[in-house]
């Protein structure tokens, strides 16, 4: 395991010895890059601003902590570093500047309370997801799928090494405020409209058109049209006609591959299907690894392997049985 996490950031580990930036001269690692590279595998990133602290990163729920977890946290940030807590865009918590002799007191203080640190190097990454459970919008339980992955694939696939980290979010609407489209891997809840445009009387103020916040909806010669090639499937128009031209809907989730944020981002692309199944996007999101982790090319991110790839020919496998679990993982 030890050698695991030397590997994983050993070209990080040749460029840690000083850091320059416009506030300070040159400020030397007080620590050796072997020491940098084995705690970085363990959540704890060297800040460059000081000689001899890290930065460690403590995992949660998607965001979401205890009241009790939270106050473990705030005392070790205490106890061991300079006092200070910040959010990562991950939903972990860092606790800023601890010296290097406390991160093994911190992580060991930290265990009492089922806290963990981590969420760095080539593997699945902790999980992100918005409010959608509780969010007017939500479409979704996201709390509850994004938990699922947490578990079975954050903590389940701890020990499988990728060829480059992979990032996945989970948003319970189109609005998208987690950008789940520009992760490696991202879920979209989805409310898809079943429209009977027979029953439309063409009126002159239609509820349709007003509630449609992408304006794909109008009423031309007397009749509704939508264009259903642009419909995201946020349902807002499910029940909203006096004529009950969309009264109908099917419940389910987008699955988007190979986005990517950064000095090369891109957004992924979405699955032709939409699943209506939970246990099959949990098995998609299973197969996304093992296809990553068998034909990517380490150092390359999931877009590059969906690139190199070509998405029609990765989205007809990924619907098939051939990443399912095996012997390999």
């Amino acid at each position: 395991m030890n050698n695991m996490i030397l590997d994983d950031a050993a070209v990080a580990a040749k460029n840690v010895e000083t850091f320059t930036d416009d506030r300070a001269a040159q400020v030397k690692c007080a620590v050796t890059p072997e020491e940098v590279a084995r705690v970085k595998g363990l959540g704890c990133l060297w800040d460059k601003t000081t000689p001899d602290c890290f930065n460690i990163r403590v995992i949660t729920r998607n965001g979401k902590i205890t009241a009790q977890e939270a106050r473990a946290i705030a005392d070790a940030a205490a106890r061991f570093g300079k006092g200070e807590i910040a959010m990562t865009s991950r939903m972990t918590v860092e606790i800023q500047r601890v010296p290097f002799e406390n991160i093994e007191p911190l992580r060991t203080y930290l265990e009492q309370f089922g806290l963990e640190t981590g969420g760095t190097g080539p593997r699945v990454r902790p999980v992100v997801s918005c409010k959608g459970t509780t969010c007017q919008y939500g479409l979704i339980d996201t709390f509850g799928l994004s938990n699922e992955i947490h578990e079975r694939f954050y903590k389940g696939y701890h020990d499988v090494k990728l060829p480059h980290k992979l990032k996945i979010a989970v948003g319970g609407c189109p609005n998208n405020c987690v950008r789940p489209n520009v992760n490696d891997l991202g879920i979209v809840g989805q409310k898809v409209p079943q429209r009977d445009l027979d029953k439309c009387r063409g009126c002159k103020k239609c509820r349709i058109e007003e509630v449609c916040p992408i304006r794909i909806a109008h009423v031309e010669e007397g009749k509704l049209k939508v264009d259903i090639e642009q419909c995201n499937h946020c349902g807002r128009c499910v029940g909203k006609c006096p004529f009950h031209v969309v009264e109908q809907y099917t419940s389910g989730y987008r699955i988007f591959i190979g986005g990517r944020g950064g000095k090369k981002g891109a957004n992924g692309r979405p699955l032709e299907k939409i699943f209506t199944d939970r246990e099959e996007v949990l098995q998609t999101v299973e197969k996304v690894i093992h296809l990553f982790k068998n034909e990517g090319i380490p150092g390359e991110r999931f877009n590059d392997t969906v690139n190199r790839l070509g998405f029609e020919n990765v989205q007809a496998r990924l619907m098939t049985d051939e990443f399912l679990p095996g012997d390999d993982v």
